[in-house]
């Protein structure tokens, strides 16, 4: 199954519009290594893809059961993870301009 998911991956349509990747662009990719246990490449192909995971994983608790997770908490998730991917695609960009 995983297999034919990996052959069947979304295109990115920002890269596809306008030649380079988005914020995202790894993700699919790396969350496949992450299934088959590669931890180390999944890292290196998208880092910010285990706080998403686990940001996700807040907002399905917090879906479940509103009052074990504090909206002040969930914005401070949201935040620092939107965080993490705009340091990630700002130093990716930075080696892609100076390499």
């Amino acid at each position: 199954m995983i297999t034919w998911l990996q052959n069947h991956l979304l295109p990115c349509a920002f890269k596809t519009l306008f030649g380079i990747d988005c914020p995202i662009c790894g993700f699919q990719r790396a969350f496949f290594l992450l299934l088959q246990g590669r931890f180390t490449n999944s890292f290196q192909m998208y880092p910010p893809l285990i706080p998403c995971l686990l940001f996700l994983l807040v907002i399905g608790i917090y879906l479940v059961k509103k009052e074990a997770v504090k909206p002040l908490l969930l914005r401070i998730c949201c935040f620092s993870v939107l965080g993490i991917i705009c340091v990630n695609y700002f130093v990716k960009l930075s080696f892609l301009i100076f390499s």
